[in-house]
């Protein structure tokens, strides 16, 4: 595929692209969407969406009752695009890292990286002075943009060379103090070509060593123009909010990418977990709602005492969202979860259903735009109702920074997710397992996610995850990990109980032969499930 030509001073992000001959075919046109050869997610995002809604709009509240506009956000992210290029030297193509909790401050600087034609990688807040070390080694990062909150870890980390700016404190070199003195004339947006890479996302460690994934301006607006106008479908007076933060592609898509493609609003929240989210759902009428399948889990107890009569859209990603959960939401709100699989390789949701389309259990159909298989080994499809591996290719692709897990990802020109699926013959896909969760055991195939979510439907059981331990006799034998409701007991009756419950919903032999009770599963700060540190335990 041959590129058009770069906006970038600084060519690192191009040069360290995988060879065209390693990109998965893409899907580029109808009925995907089809961009120009230049083209500014930034620019796209927040200018083109005040010419169509104007702007005077609400864009951005916080859980402090602040609302921005549109008008008010494009002066600052101007100012900030300005004090970039300008004072602090910064060239298109240079990585801009930018760190700390969900604000839209944090959503301001993002947007000016994108005009000014930077690279953007935002981490999380919580991440610490190793991690960012060997993001900002990777990706040679030359500049960041921290929260003054959570310099502390980023002062520490091995960056030779990295200039970092702080905002939100009292010096007089804070970017909020520059932001004051900067020019309040508009800022040209860099023309830079659609397919100028635009962010660099690292993988939320899962699995481990995390990968950098480079994703181009028109993939910015690719999801936006796929799974939220085809499946989310948002309307301008829709108010945004969700857990994930800023650093995870769930997270960016769900509270900046997509409220402001729609002239819509978010609210941005600093701590967004279960207990945070309820309340500040009903206050800030919020309509759409992005988070974890443990999250809906979580609220479930406490749903009833709120009113959450603006709710129209709830969406699930991350993990599987099991059929349990799934129907107890809807029995105690009415509202049915948008279920979807994304991958941080392919920026967010590439299958997912809607509305009547639902089918609890199922992820869902390709999203428009997008195509998926199931294959084997090999590659080859197998029939419906087998299982095998998921593939997919979109108006996106996995492009790796510089890693050589490129070939393993990318096979014939389709993404291979990883994850071992269904197709059913109506044709919609339905999740069985990461496939480094398929557990054999004595000859037979036991996904893990199957038997967490027979155990999620006993009342005493909140959470739930499944690992193989290896066992000379049988291969792996099945150990599951769960954590009870307060005050349920634990010891030798409960596991019998369980056990006996799991034989009541399951085969025999995927009964688990151990069950562990803890406080606590392992996740990452957007609730994932880490499964590989219950690996390490067995």
């Amino acid at each position: 595929m041959e590129l058009k030509t770069s906006a970038h001073a600084d060519t690192f992000p191009r040069d360290h692209l995988p060879p065209t001959d390693q990109w998965p075919d893409l899907v580029l046109g109808p009925p995907g969407p089809h961009y120009p050869d230049r083209l500014n997610c930034g620019a796209e995002l927040l200018d083109a969406t005040i010419e169509r809604f104007g702007p005077d709009r609400p864009v951005f509240r916080t859980g402090e009752g602040e609302v921005w506009t549109y008008r008010e956000l494009r002066d600052r992210v101007d100012r900030i695009a300005h004090v970039l290029t300008g004072e602090l030297g910064v060239v298109p193509g240079n990585r801009v890292l930018l760190r700390g909790p969900t604000t839209p401050w944090l959503a301001a600087c993002w947007l000016a990286v994108m005009k000014a034609g930077a690279v953007a990688v935002t981490v999380l807040a919580q991440q610490r002075a190793h991690e960012l070390g060997v993001m900002c080694s990777l990706a040679r990062i030359s500049h960041a943009l921290c929260d003054a909150r959570v310099l502390d870890d980023l002062e520490r980390a091995e960056a030779p060379g990295l200039r970092i700016t702080a905002y939100g404190g009292d010096g007089p070199g804070d970017l909020l103090n520059l932001v004051k003195r900067a020019p309040a004339g508009r800022f040209a947006a860099v023309d830079t070509s659609a397919d100028d890479v635009a962010l660099i996302a690292f993988t939320s460690g899962t699995t481990g060593r995390p990968k950098g994934c480079m994703h181009f301006h028109r993939d910015v607006l690719a999801i936006a123009d796929t799974f939220a106008r085809h499946v989310l479908k948002p309307v301008p007076d829709d108010v945004f909010a969700g857990s994930p933060p800023l650093g995870f592609t769930f997270g960016l898509g769900g509270l900046v990418v997509f409220p402001l493609r729609a002239g819509a609003s978010a609210l941005l929240l600093e701590q967004a977990g279960p207990r945070q989210l309820l309340p500040a759902l009903a206050e800030h009428r919020v309509s759409v709602l992005f988070t974890a399948p443990t999250a809906y889990r979580t609220m479930l107890d406490e749903v009833g005492a709120y009113d959450l009569g603006a709710l129209r859209r709830c969406v699930s990603a991350g993990e599987n969202l099991p059929a349990a959960t799934w129907r107890a939401w809807h029995e105690r709100t009415g509202l049915r979860i948008i279920n979807g699989i994304g991958a941080t390789e392919l920026l967010h949701i590439f299958i997912s259903a809607a509305d009547e389309d639902i089918r609890p259990g199922t992820t869902g159909r390709p999203v428009p735009g997008w195509q998926a298989r199931v294959v084997d080994g090999r590659g080859r499809p197998v029939p419906d109702g087998e299982p095998g591996l998921l593939a997919v290719r979109g108006p996106v692709g996995c492009r790796y920074l510089a890693d050589e897990r490129q070939r393993q990802y990318v096979r014939d020109g389709w993404n291979v997710t990883g994850d071992t699926y269904v197709r059913d013959d109506d044709g919609r896909f339905r999740y069985v397992a990461r496939a480094d969760d398929m557990i054999i055991s004595a000859g037979f195939n036991i996904a893990g996610p199957e038997v967490e979510d027979a155990l999620l439907r006993h009342p005493d059981v909140t959470e739930a995850a499944v690992v193989g331990r290896p066992d000379e006799h049988r291969g792996h034998v099945v150990v599951a990990y769960c954590v009870l409701r307060p005050g349920a007991a634990r010891g030798p009756d409960a596991v019998a109980l369980l056990r006996d419950f799991v034989k009541s919903e399951l085969v025999p032999y995927k009964c688990p032969r151990e069950i562990v009770f803890l406080d606590a599963l392992p996740r990452t700060p957007t609730g994932k499930l880490q499964r590989f540190r219950l690996r390490e335990l067995e």
